[in-house]
């Protein structure tokens, strides 16, 4: 499983692949400069139940901490996953 980051303008996305087909994305928000709001997680049913949502989930606060920025997890999954593990709230 590989997660590619993508980012535009004031978006960006974090995609899950799996040989070469779409696992999942999680799409974020910029909010400035110190902020990213996550707003969707998506994962394609024939990959469920496999962590894919949290293998993104942990993508994001790789990216955040990299880059000395918050997340801000509207997307009821990422709040879900955040509140569950507490060795990823640093970058709340």
């Amino acid at each position: 499983m590989e997660i590619v980051h993508k980012e535009f303008e004031n978006k960006g996305a974090f995609i899950a692949q799996s040989e070469g087909k779409k696992a999942g994305e999680m799409t974020y928000s910029k909010a400035g400069e110190s902020l990213i709001i996550i707003d969707h997680t998506e994962v394609d049913s024939a990959f469920g139940g496999q962590g894919v949502g949290k293998k993104m989930v942990f993508a994001a606060v790789d990216f955040a901490r990299e880059k000395n920025i918050k997340i801000l997890p509207l997307c009821p999954f990422a709040k879900a996953a955040f509140e569950k593990d507490a060795s990823i709230q640093d970058v709340l």
